[in-house]
């Protein structure tokens, strides 16, 4: 692969990896979807205990609707991304930021986390898509009961 086109491979994938948290934050869900493949493996033990799983898109799309809904604010921020491609695979390490802001009128506050997430993408006919996601939190601060806030069904 020449120069060129290993630059621009870093490139889209640097674009995929921040639209994923920048369409989470719009709640942009059906742009949120199409980055990732048709199957996840996702990892989020350091928050919620459990075990990784295999998701499909759409249901990992609808856990965070339902997680970052209407009347939660969210922000997420990454930086130091460190990308290797390997032909049409490609791994990202970057720290991320985020916070969740409960609406006032559900009784407000709000809940910080700062550590590293690790995505493993892989070149589709319609460009990277992201196969696996892991999120391992290194610090939290603030009102854990607005991260795991709800609104009844």
């Amino acid at each position: 692969m020449d120069e060129i086109a290993a630059l621009v491979d870093r490139a889209e994938i640097a674009d995929v990896v921040t639209a994923v948290f920048d369409t989470a934050d719009a709640k942009n869900w059906p742009v949120c979807q199409e980055l990732f493949a048709d199957e996840v493996a996702v990892d989020f033990t350091s928050l919620n205990g459990g075990e990784p799983a295999t998701v499909t898109s759409a249901q990992l799309v609808a856990g965070w609707d339902t997680g970052l809904h209407a009347k939660k604010q969210s922000f997420h921020t990454v930086s130091n991304l460190a990308v290797t491609v390997d032909g049409a695979e490609a791994g990202v390490t970057t720290k991320g930021y985020a916070y969740n802001l409960l609406d006032a009128d559900l009784g407000g506050g709000i809940w910080e986390v700062w550590g590293v997430y690790h995505l493993r993408l892989v070149r589709q006919a319609e460009g990277w898509k992201v196969t696996a996601l892991t999120f391992e939190a290194w610090h939290t601060r603030g009102d854990e009961a607005v991260r795991t806030h709800r609104l009844p069904a």
